[in-house]
């Protein structure tokens, strides 16, 4: 089951589990990857086509994310956010 907050929407757990059902390749939280507090660490290029860097408007892609990822994730109270080609961060829309 996935928990929701009253603020954003999913919480980072339930987003991090809803992530690695839809395939991404979670790798930890921003904590890890930067000390900025609050976000999802993925990576960038194990997640078979859904995200490509490189893809940024397409049919298929917005800003390098697949068009029914973004908005599943977006409707969940979340955003993408690239770091460089290889790294992106999930954060909690404000």
């Amino acid at each position: 089951m996935l928990v929701k907050d009253a603020k954003v929407g999913y919480s980072r757990e339930a987003m991090i589990k809803f992530l690695k059902i839809e395939g991404v390749h979670v790798i930890g939280t921003t904590e890890e990857f930067s000390g900025q507090e609050g976000g999802i660490w993925v990576g960038g290029e194990e997640n078979d086509g859904l995200l490509e860097y490189y893809n940024n408007n397409s049919s298929k892609f917005t800003f390098g994310v697949e068009k029914k990822l973004n908005e599943a994730v977006n409707k969940r109270g979340w955003w993408f956010s690239w770091n460089d080609p290889g790294t992106m961060m999930v954060w909690p829309i404000n």
